[in-house]
């Protein structure tokens, strides 16, 4: 599937015979560790070829370069267009998403995201001033249903008439491949790999127990809010923290709802899914997200989710089916 475009800016580094990868795409660190199965120099290439899988993503499914794939077709969505085999396949996620979801993840909100000033790249946690205008009509998805229309025997794809954007999903499906190239190339018994909050594992951590990964404070604290233990799964959260706002003075974030075109999540500041999948742990997470406080537990626990949310007053909640991955948690 993956066509490596790039050579990424790559870092290397052994530790007591771990290998460390470390990259930047999609906005987010990237880094991978491994147990190598092999000698060092097949460790490397394989490594190198795992991490550039990121960049390879970004490049053609970024919604940030004019000239993408991507963006070459969502200036056009109207019409037939030939996709690059990663994008083929992601707007195919993309589409079985919003199927599976009925409709809670839906990437026809880029026109939304541009008309609330989101249009350059945001890394960092720092609340910006952005151009744009609240009071701008939102296009509003209700009563809308995306249909797009494939054809797998020349990779052409029909979006509709409304652009999209792949962001989230965009991340977990790097992860997913570059989980399967290690996997594919006997590379590793155990990894971790990470991106910007979202990660997948395999196998345990060093200490032979399960991989111990943080739920991040949303207020931006420095210290977990809880500590998750997984084996062989994949861990995304969405959150407000980074990609937020301000717009005519109000505060502003990245995920909308489709049926407004308005921030969505009220009552939210983070949900964290633990799936087997990592893009489907983003769809998740996103689409439980959009739920706000008041109906997630409900969807959570409708969908069987291990789900795990801050409120905006700090106060966490659980699914059932978290609780057996949560190694400790912060006095409420």
């Amino acid at each position: 599937l993956l066509t490596l475009l790039l050579e990424p800016l790559v870092s290397l580094e052994w530790r007591h015979g771990e290998l460390f990868g470390y990259s930047k795409a999609m906005a987010s660190p990237i880094m991978i560790r491994a147990w190598p199965s092999h000698d060092a120099g097949w460790t490397e290439r394989v490594m190198g070829r795992a991490l550039s899988v990121f960049d390879t993503v970004d490049v053609i499914c970024t919604r940030f370069r004019p000239e993408s794939p991507l963006m070459r077709i969502n200036r056009v969505p109207f019409r037939w267009h030939f996709a690059p085999p990663i994008l083929f396949q992601a707007l195919l996620e993309a589409s079985w998403a919003y199927q599976r979801t009925h409709g809670r993840f839906d990437p026809r909100v880029l026109t939304a995201l541009l008309s609330l000033g989101y249009t350059e790249t945001l890394s960092s946690g720092a609340v910006l001033e952005l151009p744009g205008a609240w009071s701008r009509p939102m296009t509003s998805l209700r009563g809308r249903p995306w249909r797009p229309r494939f054809r797998y025997s020349s990779s052409m794809v029909l979006l509709g008439p409304h652009p999209v954007e792949l962001g989230g999903i965009g991340k977990g499906l790097a992860i997913r491949w570059a989980a399967s190239l290690l996997a594919r190339e006997g590379e590793a018994d155990s990894y971790l790999i990470s991106a910007g909050g979202d990660c997948a594992c395999r196998g345990s951590a060093p200490d032979g127990g399960p991989w111990q990964i943080g739920v991040e404070d949303p207020g931006g604290g420095p210290a977990p809010l809880a500590v998750l233990g997984v084996r062989d799964l994949a861990v995304a959260t969405s959150s407000t923290r980074l990609r937020r706002w301000q717009l005519d003075s109000r505060p502003v974030h990245h995920l909308l709802n489709p049926a407004t075109g308005r921030p969505g999540g009220r009552g939210l500041a983070s949900v964290t899914v633990v799936h087997s999948d990592p893009a489907v742990a983003e769809v998740w997470s996103k689409s439980l997200f959009l739920e706000g406080a008041r109906a997630i537990g409900r969807l959570a626990d409708q969908q069987g989710l291990a789900a795990l949310w801050i409120a905006d007053t700090g106060r966490m909640h659980v699914t059932s089916a978290m609780e057996r991955f949560i190694l400790w948690r912060a006095p409420s």
